[in-house]
């Protein structure tokens, strides 16, 4: 019986609902998408192409392990294992084949080296945006590849190229090209051309070398050791059992083996690093998405609920009871949420699709992690929008169903100020933020700090909607005053404003959730970024900065520079991460040689003297030496980038981390292992001028010289490209929320037709009517606007003190007042819009229409 009422009230009030059902499906298409990235981060699956032939593949362990024993009180000790991925391909001893080569089942085993190669056309240096590999013609067999064209590597100069690269470059057999790999670039006779025997090209590859064996090892650079090794099983092998019989062999070493999907990580490396960063990501925009959701939906309802206050109270009077109210409430809340959830749902798939692709094109993510299209995440969205929208429903009817039916119709007439629990919640919630912004002052990496960030503009903005009665009163007062010079219609927005204050905060909350929210989103990543830039480039004593259009400068580059007259130093940088514990570092590798002459980092402690001259030295930030408690003459233990371990001596401890990263170690400690070995910069130190420079670098095309000022331009271009992807996953949180500032004004005033209605029949014309509306409009931007920029405004000063010592957020005048003007602009169409519609009727029809 109380669906059917529930289902007949929908029919007759969809315009009611329609605000509701389009907050609900938004709501469940948003935690879909996000629902489908996190999935994908856990779950997606990375298909091997290299190894496509070799069933088991040995690889080195990706990961830095720590074990840590606690004992307990009653004697128990409780044992956990922690392990976090290195951010370069580890590599194994090439005597773990001898382990597995005579093996019962082995029929083969072949060994694989992986490093840089790719191709140089010295006119115009052009570089793929896939990776390119090279490797040993003797590892061809793991996918398998064979020759399409001429013969194998013979010799050191000969190099076989794949069918993909040959076609794009118009190449064939005896042609020469120069490979740029972890040295000196090199021209190579083509000898050959090769293709996966069977099956297509590769997809996930741009292009790949096969050199001969001497000539591999000599680029990999890593004498005695090899990347993955492939065992190929005897014909009628069992492969689970092979696999067993592997792995006993290696016990005792890092070594993994891996059959199936698992192959696919030890190929991609990326692709598996790209797991956990869609994970973290997929979730921190979810967790947000989930907030947001809560306070629009929540929000939504109440505005709802409040535009049928008496006929709820009808309902009262004629006998209803408190829990027939409720459950009337409930029942429509789950009508509505359950086919917004379905279709929220149905349209979330192709945003998560969208969103994946997106995230490949911006090189967030490599082509090679599929996405996962589970059901799991739309079967979640469904049941958050159901649950969301009954407890929303619950909690705004809770009021004038607990009410005596007297009082609810007193209060259908006339606006009742906020209940006392709302007001307590509200002040929580203000206290709560206020936490969270001194919380964020202290935080000192992104990683901590980002997350608490945009918490706080939530909880800020959930307290301003809890307190926003209150609010829009107190600025109703401060707004008489100029309102009155507005003519005819500002006496009158006053007074609505201040008379429905209820009505009016409902719309003022999701507006300064979005001005709040994306000034936070927007100026977050500058004000990290000025502060990096600022410091770098008071670092920077160099007179000019080599970089190069590809994987990086090579060594023989800088060398011949060093030889260059009137050049006193070069300084060439390499850039990774380390792990020191499990903690990750961004570290950057120098060499030592000259290097006060190039780099200033502003040495708060120790000697930079000490560190240029001793061995198995390293410089710290201030940062990481108050995190690790370290000083100089202090040792640092880290695993380097392929998870090597090492142990230096702190040398100095430097206050320009930001610019230049947290641990500083030798250039040739940490090139030795990375897999781009080659320098991001060269920093040049003398009286040298650009034509002289350019001049020596003539075999290098590559390679550019460059102003500092101009590095620093192409550096700030590059953060930006990285910020482009943090808009990109808060843009959908923000467009969900611009959605409901649309969908919430709509619905404010499409409830006010009879208040127009009123107001023609005393006298005021069309023309007065929108113009009130356009100065409430204008009036309730203004505290939204006040309301949000001051919430940003203090989340990103502190997020400035944690993160760069200075109260200073880099704010963005133009780009402010565009956030501003566009959400002017969508207050004033879903108020012109909608007034205009309601005022196409007749004010006696709707005076004398049913209420």
């Amino acid at each position: 019986m109380m669906l059917r009422y529930a289902l007949q009230t929908i029919r007759d009030r969809k315009g009611g609902f329609l605000g509701a059902f389009l907050a609900l499906m938004c709501a469940a298409a948003l935690i879909t998408a996000c629902g489908t990235l996190l999935e994908t981060g856990l779950r997606g699956r990375i298909a091997t192409e290299r190894y496509a032939a070799a069933p088991l593949v040995v690889s080195a362990d990706q990961n830095v392990h720590r074990t840590t024993v606690k004992h307990k009180g009653n004697g128990k000790t409780k044992v956990k294992h922690k392990a976090k991925p290195v951010a370069e391909r580890a590599w194994l001893p090439a005597a773990v084949a001898d382990r597995i080569s005579n093996l019962e089942g082995v029929r083969k085993v072949v060994p694989e080296l992986t490093f840089l190669a790719q191709p140089v056309t010295r006119s115009a240096p052009q570089f793929a945006t896939h990776p390119s590999y090279g490797h040993s013609w003797a590892s061809a067999p793991l996918t398998p590849f064979a020759l399409v064209s001429g013969r194998a590597p013979a010799s050191e100069d000969d190099v076989v190229i794949d069918r993909g690269l040959a076609e794009q470059k118009g190449l064939k057999p005896g042609d020469r090209l120069v490979v740029q790999s972890t040295s000196t670039p090199r021209p190579y006779r083509i000898s050959g051309i090769a293709a996966p025997a069977g099956r297509g090209d590769l997809r996930q590859q741009s292009s790949l070398f096969f050199f001969s064996t001497a000539e591999a090892e000599r680029l990999a650079a890593r004498p005695g050791r090899i990347s993955a090794l492939g065992v190929m099983p005897a014909p009628g092998t069992d492969l689970n059992r092979l696999k067993q019989q592997v792995e006993q062999a290696l016990k005792g070493t890092t070594a993994q083996v891996a059959t199936g999907d698992d192959r696919g990580p030890v190929e991609f490396l990326d692709a598996a690093g790209a797991r956990i960063k869609l994970v973290s990501m997929g979730g921190a925009m979810g967790g947000t998405s989930l907030l947001v959701a809560i306070l629009v939906v929540v929000g939504t309802f109440a505005l709802s609920i409040q535009q049928r206050h008496r006929e709820l109270a009808l309902l009262r009077a004629i006998a209803a009871t408190p829990r027939q109210v409720r459950r009337l409430l409930g029942r429509e809340a789950l009508a509505v949420g359950a086919v917004s959830g379905v279709l929220g749902a149905l349209a979330g798939l192709p945003l998560a699709d969208w969103l994946h692709s997106r995230f490949i094109d911006m090189g967030v993510i490599p082509a090679t992690l599929e996405r996962t299209a589970g059901v799991f995440p739309a079967c979640a969205a469904l049941a958050v929008t159901l649950l969301g929208a009954w407890a929303a429903a619950r909690i705004s009817g809770r009021r004038i169903a607990r009410i005596r039916p007297a009082e609810a119709m007193a209060e259908s007439t006339v606006e009742r100020g906020p209940a006392r629990g709302r007001i307590v919640a509200g002040l929580v919630l203000l206290a709560g933020g206020a936490a969270l912004v001194g919380v964020l002052s202290v935080l000192r990496t992104e990683a901590a700090a980002t997350p608490v960030t945009f918490l706080a503009v939530v909880v800020s903005a959930t307290a301003v909607s809890l307190l926003g009665p209150f609010l829009v009163r107190l600025a109703s007062v401060l707004l008489a005053g100029p309102l009155r010079l507005a003519g005819s219609g500002g006496p009158l927005a006053t007074a609505n404003i201040r008379g429905n204050s209820t009505r009016m905060a409902s719309v003022v909350t999701p507006l300064t959730l979005l001005i709040g929210m994306t000034c936070t989103v927007l100026f977050v990543q500058p004000t990290l970024g000025d502060a990096a830039r600022a410091q770098a480039h008071d670092g920077v004593r160099a007179a000019w900065v080599l970089a190069a259009q590809g994987p990086g400068v090579p060594s023989a580059a800088a060398e011949t520079i060093r030889r260059t007259p009137g050049v006193t130093a070069a300084t060439e940088v390499v850039r990774t991460t380390v792990r020191v514990g499990l903690d990750k570092y961004p570290a950057q590798g120098v060499t030592q040689a000259g290097l006060a002459r190039t780099w200033d980092p502003d040495v708060t402690s120790g000697s930079l003297t000490e560190f240029t001259t001793g061995p198995g030295t390293a410089a710290i930030s201030e940062l990481a030496a108050d995190r690790l408690g370290l000083h100089p003459g202090s040792k640092l233990r880290l695993h380097l980038g392929d998870g090597t371990p090492a142990t230096l001596t702190v040398a100095a401890v430097y206050s320009r981390g930001l610019g230049f990263g947290d641990l500083t170690l030798p250039h040739e400690l940490l090139a030795r292992h990375m897999d781009n070995p080659l320098a991001a910069t060269v920093l040049v130190a003398g009286n040298s001028n650009r034509d002289e420079l350019t001049a020596a670098l003539e075999q290098f095309p590559s390679v550019s010289v460059l102003a500092p000022a101009t590095a620093d331009r192409l550096q700030a271009d590059r953060q930006q490209e990285n910020a482009a992807v943090n808009h990109l996953a808060m843009g959908l949180v923000l467009a969900f929320t611009a959605i409901a500032v649309v969908n919430t004004l709509a619905m404010s005033v499409s409830e006010r037709i009879r208040e127009f209605a009123m107001l023609r029949l005393a006298g005021a014309t069309r023309r007065q009517v929108l113009r009130m509306l356009r100065i409430e409009a204008l009036s309730v931007l203004l505290i939204a606007a006040a309301l949000g920029s001051g919430i940003a405004l203090a989340v990103l000063t502190a997020f400035s003190i944690g993160m760069t010592g200075s109260a200073a957020p880099a704010v963005l005048p133009l780009v402010f007042a565009t956030v501003v003007g566009a959400a002017a602009l969508l207050a004033l169409t879903a108020t012109a819009l909608p007034g205009r519609l309601a005022l196409r009727v007749r004010p006696v029809e709707v005076a004398t229409s049913r209420q």
